[in-house]
């Protein structure tokens, strides 16, 4: 399990992570979505230890990653947006090394990496070199690393970019198998995949957790009304007339219609009763057939897209004091920051040591 508690990450004046807090529960696929910028990778960098926080903590199965960071990271297995593959090694030559790395007893060494290539399916690539691989092998490969050494958590990030369609599939179905004996988070800016495979999704947006839960609890909670598209045998007027006697609906929309002598219509109701039986019963009393009703509700994208805004629109509605002025350019690099103040302090420290 892991707990983040109260997360700060600042970079000067700039703010990139601010005060976040969830849980992460063992045996869930979570799904971590937020724009660019939105101070996903940040937070990814911050629980595997990789960046510091300024203040905050991450609890990763019983262990500070700040305090305890070996015991705790030995929790944790991640893949980078880039995979870390040595380009002129076999897949086994590289997982043996990353097996090495990572500590795996000597005896074991051999059966974890076969286990990690079956998990994976990728033992018929083991004596190939990484370079010719595919994109999609490659993905794979990088995924070998990140299960190697048994972690409980697996920390994905954006797995699915550069894929084609049926490396996606293939991915996918990798993930669900992982799914059965790890606990997972993936993020991901293809929506249909999160929806594909995730449990739970927290959504970030400005540094700040916006919302999180199940979909059908995201969309449960945006969906404030009743939405239902209805498709009538008969002319707009005859269709309005009936529906001026429904209860409920405070909202008509007529949409244009393809098929001649029909109408469509979105109705827009309270949610305290289903308006579809109202709806059925009250045309069943007029001579106007009804060719197709269907409740609408909102998609991921719909519920990601509602969530930001209304998230920005607070952030702008608050008056920044002199110290949180930020430029757009900071907003968008932020996460760059990360990585440029990393390659400083490594760079630093060659000089010290020469």
């Amino acid at each position: 399990m892991i707990e983040v508690r109260n997360l700060v990450k600042k970079y000067g004046n700039h703010t990139a992570v601010n005060g976040l807090t969830f849980t992460v529960e063992d045996g869930k696929v979570y799904g971590f979505l937020g724009p660019n910028g939105a101070g996903k990778s940040t937070t990814m960098n911050m629980m595997i230890g990789y960046l510091s926080a300024t203040s905050g903590e991450i609890i990763i199965n019983g262990h500070n990653i700040f305090e305890e960071p070996e015991e705790a990271k030995k929790c944790v297995g991640y893949l980078p947006e880039i995979p870390p593959l040595y380009m002129d090694m076999t897949v086994k030559e590289y997982l043996t090394f990353v097996a090495d790395l990572k500590k795996v007893p000597r005896k074991e060494r051999k059966k974890a990496v076969e286990e990690a290539m079956a998990m994976t399916n990728i033992t018929d690539m083991a004596n190939r070199m990484i370079m010719h691989l595919s994109k999609g092998y490659k993905q794979r490969v990088g995924l070998s690393q990140a299960i190697l050494g048994y972690p409980e958590i697996i920390i994905l990030d954006e797995p699915m970019v550069g894929l084609d369609p049926k490396q996606i599939i293939e991915m996918r179905e990798v993930i669900k198998k992982l799914s059965e004996k790890h606990t997972i988070i993936l993020s991901s800016h293809i929506m249909q995949e999160i929806k594909a495979v995730c449990d739970h999704i927290l959504i970030i947006n400005k540094g700040e957790l916006a919302a999180q839960g199940t979909p059908e609890e995201l969309a449960g909670t945006l969906q404030g009304r009743q939405e239902v598209m209805l498709t009538v045998k008969g002319s707009q007027s005859q269709t309005d007339e009936v529906l001026k006697y429904v209860k409920n609906i405070f909202k008509r929309e007529f949409k244009p219609s393809e098929e001649e002598g029909t109408t469509n219509v979105l109705i827009y109701a309270e949610k305290n009763e289903d308006i579809r039986e109202s709806i059925f019963k009250a045309f069943a009393k007029s001579a106007l057939s009804i060719l197709g009703m269907s409740a609408y509700s909102k998609n991921l994208e719909d519920i990601f897209l509602e969530i930001t805004s209304k998230e920005d629109k607070k952030l702008l509605s608050r008056k920044p004091k002199n110290d949180e002025k930020t430029t757009e350019s900071e907003e968008v690099t932020a996460e760059e920051a990360a990585e440029d103040s990393e390659a400083v302090e490594q760079e630093n420290q060659k000089e010290s040591e020469e």
